[in-house]
């Protein structure tokens, strides 16, 4: 894994940030810095994705990446924008070429053995597991890592404040992600006080169960 990846591994939580307006991407990215996250997938389920990347990259300490990428051009804007590492939904050949070849982290959604073998196939070695409940949880992740050792996942879809520990004590999950980090009503209040209390609880409760991460 890059050292980028690596960092987001060490910290285990991934925001997911769905903004309808970008003039509240600073100060949310300030909150999940502030809260001990300094990370966020920024998903491309709004027309202010680009430019809520394009704000969240003033903030230097933040890793800003882009989520939900469908195609190869979505990808390279969101790097034009600022993303400096790509998820998908879904196992994307395209997509991960052009990662690939512009030296960009992508991290592929995959959930069945045959996306997980053809993620490996291109040297990937972190994939997103998702809609991880709805496709078995720790029960499929366990099952998973036997055959793929080597490979380390972000599952989404399903995780929350309960159960991340659940996934996280996996050797295989290398973090979580999720929008019970940017709780949506906390996002229409503006409260940005309130996320980076939310973020704050959620990385001391990884650090007092997993004090070795």
């Amino acid at each position: 894994m890059s050292k980028q990846l690596q960092k987001i591994s060490k910290i285990g939580l991934v925001p997911l940030v769905v903004l309808e307006d970008a003039a509240c991407a600073k100060p949310l990215g300030e909150a999940l810095a502030a809260g001990g996250i300094p990370i966020a997938e920024v998903t491309f389920r709004t027309d202010a994705c680009l430019a809520t990347i394009h704000a969240m990259k003033e903030i230097p300490s933040l890793i800003v990446g882009a989520g939900t990428v469908h195609t190869a051009e979505q990808a390279a804007a969101a790097v034009a924008a600022g993303a400096t590492y790509i998820v998908t939904p879904a196992y994307n050949p395209s997509v991960i070429e052009y990662c690939i070849a512009h030296d960009v982290d992508v991290i592929p959604g995959t959930v069945t053995p045959g996306e997980i073998e053809g993620a490996r196939a291109y040297g990937i070695r972190l994939c997103k597991f998702f809609p991880a409940a709805a496709y078995g949880g720790t029960t499929t992740l366990k099952a998973l890592a036997g055959p793929f050792a080597d490979v380390q996942f972000l599952p989404t879809g399903g995780v929350n404040n309960e159960n991340m520990l659940d996934y996280l004590t996996l050797p295989n999950v290398a973090a979580v992600g999720g929008s019970f980090m940017t709780p949506d009503k906390l996002v229409a209040a503006h409260d940005w006080a309130g996320i980076a209390a939310v973020c704050r609880t959620a990385v001391q409760k990884v650090r007092d169960a997993l004090p070795d991460r």
